[in-house]
């Protein structure tokens, strides 16, 4: 697809993406979840699974990072049916901000609702450590860009949407409790999104950590931006992967994601499938 702004996106090829996805799939719930890197885990649990791949999806971009599948998964966890993105688009891989948001737009022109938005991300805050997680209570945006930059399409949504609550308060305190009663380390904080694909240095973690930010990574705002701007409720969580650049003497590796996704699965399974039931 050409990358454009998001009141520019070819309506037809919207349509003919949402139709293709209500065509492989029937009838959605009412809540999608978009996998973070290492988290693709939880799409090979839904029982009772069919999947289309992104490729299949007209005008979806290629997923090109490791631990991205490039497919759309709607299946059963626990009980309750759910629509997985197992393969999420990365700025870094040369797209703009309002291609980052086409997943979002299709996920609300087929009826979606409520969007669980998940992230691997580097712990900036000194109390938390890999394998922890954190419910996103707000984010600072260091894209210095924006998926709604250019004209308004008001059959989206409106040209100045509200920021100030983008994760629904509802949403953050019920999977915090969640979190609390399966005994799993949950923080509230702040994710900083970066372009990327290089991680950060210490000069720039050491900035990010008096802007008031707990968590790094490079993905997820644009996403949610997008989001609110068609009113989709949304809960974010992040999986701590590991200490930002700085924050300790190791040095930091891709491979790290996928080891930590790997030690905290279960946990990971319990908290969404609970949080699926109560969106």
């Amino acid at each position: 697809m050409q990358s454009q702004t998001v009141d520019n996106i070819d309506q037809v090829l919207l349509k003919k993406a949402s139709a293709k996805i209500r065509k492989a799939f029937g009838e959605l719930p009412d809540t999608a979840i978009i996998l973070g890197s290492g988290l693709g885990i939880l799409a090979d649990q839904l029982a009772n699974s069919r999947t289309l791949a992104t490729k299949e999806i007209p005008g979806y971009p290629a997923s090109t990072v490791a631990g991205h599948r490039g497919r759309w998964v709607l299946g059963d966890l626990s009980g309750n049916t759910i629509l997985a993105v197992q393969g999420r688009i990365h700025g870094y891989e040369g797209h703009n901000m309002a291609v980052l948001a086409l997943p979002i737009n299709i996920l609300a022109s087929c009826g979606i609702k409520n969007l669980v938005v998940t992230n691997a991300a580097g712990a900036i805050n000194r109390f938390y450590a890999p394998g922890h997680f954190m419910v996103i209570d707000d984010h600072i945006n260091m894209n210095f860009s924006n998926p709604l930059f250019g004209k308004n399409d008001d059959k989206f949504g409106p040209r100045f949407p509200d920021m100030s609550a983008p994760y629904d308060p509802k949403l953050k305190e019920k999977t915090m409790q969640i979190g609390r009663e399966l005994g799993i380390k949950m923080h509230r904080g702040v994710y900083v999104s970066v372009r990327g694909p290089s991680y950060e240095t210490a000069a720039e973690i050491r900035m990010f950590e008096r802007l008031g930010a707990d968590v790094v990574g490079m993905s997820t705002v644009p996403e949610v931006i997008a989001a609110v701007h068609r009113g989709l409720k949304v809960v974010g969580i992040s999986c701590i992967s590991n200490m930002a650049t700085g924050m300790s003497d190791q040095p930091l590796r891709h491979d790290e994601v996928t080891e930590v996704a790997e030690q905290v699965k279960g946990h990971f399974l319990q908290l969404i499938a609970k949080v699926v039931a109560e969106t």
